[in-house]
């Protein structure tokens, strides 16, 4: 029984992709109750080959790969899931955040932003924002992207276009950050509250 395209051995197969295809092909034939004999059968590769590319001890040609996913009911791309770059992960302890600078911060508004995380298209931010009795609210304001406000302490309005929303804890507003939108009567304080913007890396955000 032969490949319909030649493999290269490697040896030692040391490189990332090649474990990480050794990892999801042995991850789903076992998972599809089949020994390495059959699994060569069904795909129409060897038994030598099978073991090899389960062992990350050869680099597979794509149509190999092929015929491996096509005899697993599964799509080629599950067989690299798990190749993609570390992603990025923030850590902010309790009572951490930098304090930084916005519109509001001259009104006694305090922004401590917790962190900021990018991905292929878009920025995130996440931020606790606290209002105190010294805050007073601002004019609206808007930005582009996605914003999720999550009440923590204290009752507000919060207006988003023409709508006003009584926010008390545990309450979550969801909008669009294109609408002018902001506090517009603070009812108990302080007031405190999660702000995640989610931005597209070709706008400026705020």
């Amino acid at each position: 029984m032969t490949d319909i395209a030649p493999d290269a051995p490697t040896g030692r197969g040391t490189g990332r992709l090649e474990k990480v295809i050794a990892l999801r092909v042995r991850e789903y034939r076992r998972a599809a109750g089949l020994s390495i004999a059959d699994m060569a059968l069904r795909v129409g590769v060897s038994k030598a080959m099978l073991s090899k590319i389960e062992n990350a001890q050869t680099s597979c040609s794509l149509a190999t790969l092929e015929r491996i996913a096509d005899g697993l009911a599964i799509p080629v791309t599950a067989l690299f899931r798990g190749v993609e770059a570390d992603r990025e992960a923030v850590y902010a302890p309790a009572g951490g955040g930098a304090r930084i600078v916005r519109r509001g911060t001259r009104m006694g508004h305090d922004y401590r932003l917790l962190s900021v995380v990018r991905g292929p298209r878009t920025r995130q931010e996440a931020l606790v924002v606290t209002l105190t009795a010294e805050s007073e609210a601002f004019p609206l304001f808007h930005h582009p992207g996605i914003e999720l406000i999550h009440m923590l302490e204290g009752e507000m309005v919060y207006a988003h276009g023409d709508a006003r929303y009584a926010m008390r804890p545990g309450d979550t507003l969801h909008f669009d950050g294109e609408g002018p939108h902001g506090p517009a009567e603070l009812v108990a304080l302080p007031v405190r509250f999660l702000c995640v913007t989610v931005l597209d890396e070709a706008s400026d955000g705020r």
